[in-house]
């Protein structure tokens, strides 16, 4: 099913929401949340300073302890930590906008510094991933994972669950369940990851189960047209892999047609997947087995975007690094004006430098 699209200017429904444009600010992690993983007042302005995008995702939000994989970044489980999203939420809707929190574990992608009592991470499998975590005290090669028990399964589900209601308490407009690059849900998903043998693993209607209960939890909480998902069939960050992702993510994608959902965020194949080995499965392929409404991410700009639109492949199109430097994109795609450069060397930690201090087309307009 498409919408009738015209461009990244023209509105669009997506489940109860009239959106005024198809721009979507991505979900990125920038690792500015305060002690205890608790937004504050510079995360609220961040957010707001980009309230004119159609829908804003936040970055990824932990909805456990056990979740978190990277220093200062937000959680959704802490009564504090409502509080400060809460910041968010008014300020962006002050402004007319509409922002979705992202649900997040990370699964293996942890080290035990950043666990609970120095607990190993939990994973499918015991399998440990190449590469290194990113922990306070500096880069450290990833620890080979605990494998979940099947019986403590239902409980990670829970915590997906408890973070679905925390973000409704928060004052989000809905939620988008991260399935994608190699965290939790996609090494269940992923054979290179998920080595298990019970009712999780094997064949892919048994590795899918994990992400379909989730979102069938996720869906309980807010209607599913107010869920989100994003999946990344063509990734290797992380080190996940899959030997045959087409089969697999066109099995995942076809079962999302039953719980009616807001949308699914797909993630195209980038010359990083490529070099490492992926397998390039352009987003457009899943148009012919989604039914719902698809919004694409990855080296879009402008022309590229309106493209996407036009041949009825995507119904919004979301960008990340050109929403990091320009908090305008909407105004500045609409007059064709100049782009902000975005510094890279500001991405991840530290203060407002990089992060709201880029200018404006109309600094009147800052918030």
């Amino acid at each position: 099913m498409t919408i009738n699209s015209t461009d990244l200017f023209s509105s669009v429904q997506l489940g109860p929401y009239t959106l005024p444009n198809r721009i979507v600010m991505a979900p990125m992690t920038r690792n500015r949340a305060g002690e205890g993983n608790i937004p504050t007042a510079i995360n609220a302005k961040y957010y707001a300073q980009r309230a004119t995008a159609g829908l804003i995702v936040t970055e990824a939000t932990q909805v456990s302890p056990q979740g978190v994989g990277y220093p200062a970044t937000p959680g959704i489980h802490s009564p504090e930590q409502i509080e400060g999203w809460r910041q968010v939420t008014d300020a962006v809707h002050s402004l007319g906008g509409r922002i979705f929190l992202q649900l997040w574990h990370v699964g293996r992608i942890s080290h035990p510094s950043l666990q609970p009592d120095g607990a190993l991470p939990v994973a499918p499998s015991a399998i440990a991933p190449l590469g290194d975590a990113m922990t306070y005290t500096g880069s450290q090669p990833f620890v080979t994972p605990r494998a979940l028990e099947t019986d403590e399964i239902a409980g990670v589900v829970d915590q997906f669950l408890q973070g679905a209601k925390n973000a409704q308490a928060a004052g989000f407009d809905g939620v988008e369940i991260h399935g994608a690059f190699g965290y939790l849900l996609d090494q269940f998903l992923q054979d290179g990851a998920n080595q298990r043998s019970d009712r999780y693993g094997g064949y892919i209607e048994n590795r899918a189960r994990f992400l379909l209960e989730v979102t069938e939890a996720v869906c309980s909480v807010w209607g599913g047209n107010r869920v989100g998902i994003k999946l990344s069939p063509s990734n290797t960050y992380n080190d996940i892999r899959d030997s045959n992702p087409k089969a697999t993510f066109s099995y995942v994608i076809d079962q999302l047609n039953q719980f009616g959902l807001g949308y699914v965020h797909l993630m195209e194949p980038t010359p990083a997947d490529i070099r490492h080995g992926g397998t390039p499965i352009p987003a457009a392929y899943f148009r012919a087995i989604y039914q719902g409404t698809l919004i694409f991410n990855g080296g879009y700009d402008k022309e590229k975007a309106n493209s996407a639109i036009l041949s009825g492949h995507a119904d919004l199109v979301s960008f990340g690094t050109l929403y990091i430097a320009n908090p305008d994109l909407p105004e500045r795609f609409r007059l064709d004006t100049a782009l902000n450069e975005p510094d890279s060397s500001t991405f991840y930690g530290g203060d407002e430098k990089g992060y709201i201090d880029y200018s404006f087309l109309n600094p009147s307009k800052i918030a």
